[in-house]
């Protein structure tokens, strides 16, 4: 199970070959090359073409619909293009132990349609932790219910890819002493930690390799390396919190050998038959100035792609606020959808944009030769299928619309669908880690349970000071 083609140290500013913005049509079906990313065959899915336009549902043909057409992500061949994001499911028990809610979940999402599924993220290593009602794969004693949770997801015909994290200092975990890159306060919750020793990180390194291999151990089809949104990851990338001078640090080169050294060893811990994608901040999103640019995060992605990536789910990096950050509300919800869901403060307020990170996918497009997954406010048939036609993305990944349509994919194939009924309430997210991942806008008299719940002080501050986030 050795790494495939990884230099032997972090790749300079150059990487690999920098490469210009490519379009492709849609049309007669044609092959292109053999899988594998950007390493093995190219960027796949810039090269694929549609089949055939024979296949009717409901009016529209296929053709029309070009995320439903299938598509390789390294050596998995995909029906769809359409990915369940990552989405803390809040349904394991102190141990970590995922329970039958998650077992069931993530089955109705492969019953539903969609063409791979990342698990919300799993922490590697007790010190790594979020939050206490998070998955855990930091231990053999998990791997029982993970099967059950691949066997599940197989049985309906569907892919999962393992999600593996760490908090870093963004922990909400009260007493799991969390580590740091540097002694600095976390820019989301404010908590302090004290800075990692090298062995620290590099037992950090180690725990991320050994997830992987339990995630192969447990059925997984992929690996799935959360690299954004905060936490430790995203903290050794950005100047703003990566203070440290040593091997870890210093330079922009350094500041990327902690994701680096991530990618190398879940790289060798994963069999070239399984998939290895990792979910990357291009951008520190705060208001801090000196973080995290797009242009040094580009040329980060390059060497991680170097060290044996398939694809790259794009997303921020350091966030002050979630929801501004990475989560925006009210994606594509106008005056009607407003009305029917009782969103009385939206009537005279325009939808918010869909794919609102789709700049920071055209920049890694243009320079880095590797499969795209776009997520960020996808909600409509047409929007999706142009930005595959386009060129725009490879993949697309979709997180809240999944939590109230499990079956959207189904829906959007069959033409009973045009777009996602989810109207980026983000409720959904305000009870992470406080109730089991579901949507409160249906049935109805979810709505007035979590009316209660607010009221009665149910969303109190955590054992760290700070009131959790979603992720």
């Amino acid at each position: 199970m050795g790494h495939r083609g990884a230099p032997a140290n972090l790749p300079a500013c150059g990487g690999p070959r920098v490469l210009p913005v490519r379009r492709h049509g849609l049309g007669a079906h044609a092959a292109r090359g053999p899988p594998g990313g950007g390493r093995a065959g190219g960027a796949l899915l810039r090269g694929a073409r549609l089949a055939s336009p024979r296949l009717v549902t409901r009016g529209r043909t296929l053709a029309a619909l070009a995320f439903l057409q299938p598509g390789t992500l390294g050596p998995l061949q995909l029906p769809n293009r359409v990915i369940r994001a990552g989405t803390g499911e809040s349904m394991a028990d102190v141990d970590g132990v995922v329970s039958e809610g998650y077992v069931d979940l993530h089955r109705a999402l492969a019953r539903g349609g969609v063409g791979l599924s990342f698990t919300g993220h799993m922490y590697v290593h007790p010190r790594g932790r979020y939050g206490p009602r998070q998955a855990g794969i930091h231990s053999d004693d998990v791997l029982g219910p993970l099967r059950r949770v691949t066997d599940a997801v197989h049985r309906e015909g569907g892919r999962i890819f393992a999600q593996i994290a760490h908090a870093g200092s963004q922990s909400m975990v009260a007493d799991n002493d969390p580590l740091a890159v540097s002694a600095v306060p976390n820019v989301m919750t404010g908590r302090h930690v004290a800075e990692a020793s090298d062995e620290e990180l590099q037992e950090a390194v180690a725990a991320f390799a050994a997830a992987a291999r339990r995630a192969v151990e447990a059925g997984f089809d992929g690996v799935h390396v959360h690299g954004a949104n905060g936490y430790l990851i995203s903290q050794s990338r950005s100047p703003l919190t990566n203070r440290r001078t040593d091997s870890w640090g210093g330079t922009r080169e350094r500041r990327e050998s902690f994701a680096f050294a991530v990618v190398r060893a879940v790289r060798d811990a994963v069999p070239s038959d399984r998939g290895l994608t990792m979910k990357l901040g291009l951008r520190d999103m705060v208001d801090s100035p000196g973080g995290l640019s797009v242009e040094d995060a580009v040329e980060g992605a390059m060497g991680l792609v170097a060290a044996g990536l398939d694809g790259i789910e794009i997303s921020s990096n350091l966030m002050s606020d979630y929801v501004s950050a990475s989560i925006r509300a009210y994606v594509a919800v106008d005056r009607t959808r407003a009305l029917e869901d009782w969103l009385v403060h939206r009537l005279h307020k325009g939808p918010e944009p869909e794919h609102y990170f789709l700049p920071l996918a055209q920049e890694l497009r243009r320079r880095v030769d590797t499969t795209v997954i776009l997520v960020g406010g996808l909600r409509r048939a047409q929007t999706m299928s142009g930005l595959v036609e386009n060129g725009d993305a490879d993949f697309l990944s979709l997180a809240r619309p999944l939590i109230r349509e499990p079956d959207l994919v189904r829906k959007l194939a069959d033409g009973t669908a045009d777009e996602a009924a989810c109207v980026s309430c983000n409720i959904c997210l305000m009870h992470d880690e406080h109730h089991p991942l579901q949507c409160w806008r249906i049935p109805r008299t979810r709505l007035w349970e979590h009316v209660r719940y607010r009221l009665s002080g149910g969303f109190k501050e955590t054992g760290t000071g700070r009131k959790p986030r979603a992720h």
